[in-house]
C-alpha cells in the first residue's frame, strides 16, 4: 500500500507496507459544481452586509488585498469574477495589493501565475514592502498599545476588499479574515509587536482557537482599525477546489468560515505517536523552510516527547534568504540556546517568531527533513537530513520496535491532529 505525500507540485509516494500506520486526512469536501455561479451568489447575498456591487461606486478607488504566493488562494479564478461583478468601476480605479507581510516580494512570473497574465497586465499591482516606510501611512493605534502603519495605497483607498483562504493556523487559530491586512499589509515594526515572543509562546496561540487567542486578538485589533468594506474568504479541498464561500462583513464571514474549517480539518487521536510523518501541504506552502515550520508544528501536536517528526517539504526557495531566520538557526549551538535567547526580555529580531516556534518543536522531538536543501545546511540548523523518508522510518523502528505506531499526515497542516 502506498500513500502520496503532498510534496511540491508532483507529490512523493511513501510505501506503507509492513508499517503500523495511521493515515490522518481532513474530511474531504467536494468542490463546488460551479465556482463562478456560487461566487456571484455569495457576493450578492453576503453575510451581514449589502451586496458587493451596491457598496462600491463607479468613481471610488478600490484596494483589493490578496495573500502572497505562499498561499494557495485561487486568485486567478476569483479576480475575473470580482472585476466582472464590479464592471461599473473603471480598471484604473483598482489597486491589487499583495499582502506579503514580512515575506519577499512576488516576482513578475509569480504574479502572472497567481493572478493570471491578463489581470496582472491590466490592473495596477503592488507588492507590499513591510520594510519601506515611504510606502506606508498610519492606520491608527491598536488597543494592544502600539501604532500600526499599513501600505499607503490601502490606507488612502475609498473602498477596501480583502480576499483570503481559511485553514487552521498554527498561532492565529485560523488564517483568513483580518490577517489579510494584519500582518499582510503592516509595517515591520507593527509585525514585530504582533509576533512578540510572549504572544507567540502563549499556549492559547494555537491551531483552531479564535476566542482568547492572543495572536488572533492582535490580528483583529490591528485589522479593524480601518473599515473593510467587503471580505471574500474561501475554503479549499486537497485538489485546490473551492468548497465554500464566506463573504460579507469581515468578522461575521470569518467566524462562519472558521467553524466550517474546524469541522473538516481537525482530527482527534487517542494517543501520541513515536513517529509522525508530515508535509507542508505541497506547493505553494512548501516553497521554503520558514513556511515548513507549520507542518512541523502540526505534527508536534501528536508526537511523543523525544519522538521523531519526519517532514517532506521541497523548500525550492531555500530558508528563504529574507530576514534573520537562517542566521538565527546557524548562529545557535542548540535549539535550547536559541529559545533562551529569544525569550530574554528586550530581545527583538526580525523573523524571531518562526525561529522560536521551530525551537519549541525541536525541544520536544527530533526533526528529519526531506527537501531540496543541502544536507549540511539542515545539520547547521539542528535538523536531520532525510534523503529517503521510508528508510528514515525503518531506521527509527529498528530502535524502538517494528510494531511501533506511525502517524501519516499526507496533507500536512491542512489536517490538524489533536490528542482527545
Amino acid at each position: 500500500m502506498k500513500v502520496q505525500l503532498q510534496y511540491g507540485q508532483t507529490g512523493l509516494d511513501l510505501d506503507l507496507d509492513g508499517l503500523n500506520a495511521t493515515v490522518l486526512n481532513p474530511r474531504f469536501i467536494d468542490g463546488l459544481a460551479d465556482e463562478a455561479s456560487a461566487f456571484t451568489e455569495a457576493v450578492r447575498a453576503p453575510i451581514d452586509t449589502r451586496p458587493l456591487r451596491d457598496i462600491v461606486q463607479a468613481h471610488e478607488t478600490v484596494a483589493v488585498v490578496l495573500p502572497d504566493g505562499t498561499r494557495p488562494l485561487p486568485s486567478d479564478r476569483l479576480l475575473p469574477w470580482l472585476f466582472a461583478e464590479l464592471s461599473h468601476v473603471p480598471a484604473e480605479n483598482f489597486t491589487i495589493l499583495i499582502g506579503t507581510g514580512s515575506h519577499r516580494a512576488n516576482t513578475p512570473e509569480e504574479l502572472d501565475h497567481m493572478l493570471g497574465a491578463n489581470i496582472a497586465r491590466r490592473y495596477r499591482v503592488v507588492n507590499h514592502d513591510a520594510h519601506d516606510r515611504s510606502t506606508h501611512a498610519l492606520g491608527g493605534h491598536s488597543d494592544k498599545g502600539y501604532p500600526i502603519h499599513f501600505a499607503r495605497d490601502y490606507v488612502e483607498a475609498d473602498r477596501r476588499i480583502i480576499l483570503g483562504f481559511i485553514e487552521p493556523h498554527f498561532i492565529a487559530g485560523f488564517s483568513g479574515g483580518y490577517k489579510a491586512v494584519m500582518p499582510g499589509l503592516a509595517s515591520i515594526d507593527s509585525i514585530m509587536q504582533y509576533h512578540g515572543a510572549r504572544v507567540i509562546g502563549d499556549p492559547r496561540s494555537t491551531w483552531g482557537e479564535l476566542e482568547g487567542n492572543p495572536t488572533q486578538e492582535h490580528v483583529r485589533a490591528g485589522g479593524s482599525l480601518l473599515p473593510i468594506d467587503f471580505c471574500i474568504n474561501v475554503t479549499l479541498n486537497a485538489n485546490k477546489e473551492i468548497t465554500r464561500y464566506f463573504c460579507g462583513e469581515t468578522m461575521a464571514a470569518h467566524v462562519a468560515g472558521c467553524a466550517f474549517s474546524k469541522s473538516t480539518a481537525m482530527v482527534a487521536c487517542e494517543k501520541p505517536f513515536p513517529i509522525v510523518v508530515a508535509t507542508n501541504s505541497g506547493y505553494p506552502l512548501d516553497q521554503n523552510l520558514y513556511q515548513s515550520v507549520k507542518g512541523m508544528c502540526a505534527a508536534s501536536r501528536i508526537v511523543t516527547d523525544g519522538g521523531l517528526i519526519a517532514i517532506a517539504s521541497r523548500c525550492d526557495d531555500g530558508f528563504p534568504e529574507h530576514g534573520n531566520f537562517r542566521s538565527m538557526l546557524f548562529e545557535s549551538k542548540s535549539p535550547q540556546e536559541l529559545f533562551d535567547r529569544i525569550m530574554k526580555p528586550g530581545f527583538s529580531v526580525f523573523d524571531q517568531w518562526q525561529a522560536q516556534l521551530l525551537a519549541m518543536v525541536q525541544l520536544k522531538s527530533r526533526v528529519g527533513v526531506h527537501c531540496e536543501l543541502p544536507p549540511e545546511d539542515l545539520q547547521q540548523a539542528h535538523l536531520q537530513p532525510m534523503p529517503d523518508v521510508r528508510a528514515a522510518i525503518d531506521a527509527e523502528l529498528e530502535k524502538i520496535g517494528r510494531d511501533a505506531p506511525v502517524a501519516i499526515l499526507p496533507e500536512g497542516p491542512l489536517t490538524i491532529p489533536y490528542l482527545a
